[in-house]
């Protein structure tokens, strides 16, 4: 079988020059000040800028067959977007060789391959011209493309004038349904609602079921998990796994466990609604030992430190943790009890700590919540922690791909059906 993506050793080089990569696209502006700034050390007397050589990715080689869904997965800067702006055919490698059969759709930046001065309905044809399509094959999608994008009303509005929510609605609907061959996408579905996400979701699914060929980068395990059937894992720019979903993913979180964490509290920025008391000053997470951490196994007890700063003797707080996954859905929530608070008073510079005895959240990515009230709402932070739950052998049901909300402990027995049909 012919692959439909066939990489040979790809690499790709930049020169940094003072901390700034050079090779990538640059905008006029920032080509003129690096010209200015050359001439200004030459004639200044002045030490050229210092180059080093930066490989975005180095020795890559995989192939992908037609029809497989490939889940590319890494940490920031391990080379991902790289590697499909090459597939893409945005940038050029330095090294190595890239072959692809099939109509290629995009979707890596907001705005990716539209023009700005052209209206949605425009770029819409414009795209499916790029792959190949004719104009009765366009015709024949255009209403399904609008329909999913919802943007009818704007459908004839230059797209320079779009929200960014409208902007990838659109991109998407386009690069999902003019019936490419390969389908690449990045993490740009962040972009969008909670809603679009899901329905962008289900229609890779169903482009992917379909014979579609799809890569797909993500930070999003339960993505990943749900959509792919294989996974490939990049760190410093080179390829470190290709294999099964499952194992793909527990290698990447290994690593990162692995890997240094800052240690005690942290303060965040506050973007709530609630700013009456600006009472939220941290939060850590701690594992069953006390010991911050940002990774939890599957089945552990935890801890979550709450640092305070009341100005004013507060009687009686309520204080809330709510942990939602990364589309937003709550699955856990904490709180002080409404009656016999366990708090009777808070005041000046202090910690609360939030114990949860081993709880079964399945292995994913988490944010956490916080809130206070006393009397009505004081302060709270939407996003005041992010942690990950880490797949593993627990409750004796062996190592196994485990997926859903919660994973409990359970008991299972035999009851045998008597002859007239009744438990015995």
């Amino acid at each position: 079988m012919t692959p439909a993506i066939r990489i040979d050793n790809l690499g790709k080089k930049y020169h940094v020059v003072n901390g700034s990569p050079r090779g990538r696209y640059r905008t006029l502006r920032e080509s003129l000040v690096e010209t200015a700034s050359a001439l200004l050390r030459r004639f200044g007397g002045q030490a050229p800028a210092r180059t080093e050589e930066f490989w975005a990715l180095k020795d890559v080689t995989f192939e992908v067959k037609p029809g497989d869904v490939v889940g590319i997965i890494g940490r920031n800067g391990a080379g991902k977007s790289t590697l499909l702006k090459i597939l893409s055919q945005i940038t050029k490698p330095t090294t190595g060789h890239i072959e692809i059969n099939g109509r290629v759709g995009s979707l890596l930046e907001v705005g990716t391959g539209f023009h700005p001065e052209l209206t949605g309905r425009e770029n819409i044809y414009l795209n499916g011209s790029i792959l190949g399509m004719s104009k009765k094959e366009i015709d024949r999608r255009f209403d399904e493309i609008v329909a999913f994008a919802e943007i009818e009303q704007f459908l004839d509005t230059p797209v320079k004038r779009y929200s960014s929510g409208m902007y990838v609605r659109l991109a998407f609907a386009v690069a999902a349904h003019l019936e490419p061959e390969i389908l690449i996408v990045d993490e740009v579905l962040a972009v969008g609602d909670i809603a679009f996400q899901r329905k962008c979701m289900k229609r890779m699914d169903e482009v992917g079921k379909g014979g579609t060929t799809v890569l797909f980068v993500s930070h999003n395990m339960p993505a990943i998990e749900a959509l792919c059937t294989r996974g490939i894992l990049l760190e410093g720019g080179r390829l470190i796994l290709d294999s099964g979903v499952p194992e793909v993913i527990g290698d990447y979180r290994r690593r990162v466990m692995s890997s240094p964490i800052p240690g005690g509290a942290s303060p965040f920025d506050r973007s709530g609604p609630d700013r009456n008391m600006p009472i939220l000053r941290s939060a850590t997470l701690l594992d069953a030992s006390g010991e911050p951490t940002n990774y939890l196994p599957l089945g552990s007890a935890f801890h979550i430190r709450i640092g305070l700063d009341v100005s004013e003797l507060l009687r009686y707080p309520t204080i809330g943790v709510g942990i939602d996954d990364t589309l937003g859905q709550r699955i856990l929530t904490l709180h002080t009890p409404v009656s016999n608070a366990a708090i009777e008073h808070v005041a000046g510079r202090c910690s609360v700590d939030c114990r949860v005895d081993p709880f079964p959240l399945a292995p994913g990515e988490y944010w956490v919540k916080l809130a206070i009230s006393a009397g009505g709402p004081l302060d709270s932070i939407e996003r005041a922690l992010q942690f990950s739950v880490l797949n593993g052998e627990v409750f004796g049901e062996g190592r196994g791909f485990l997926r859903g909300f919660c994973i409990a402990p359970s008991n299972w027995t035999i009851n045998p059906i008597s002859s007239n049909g009744t438990n015995g």
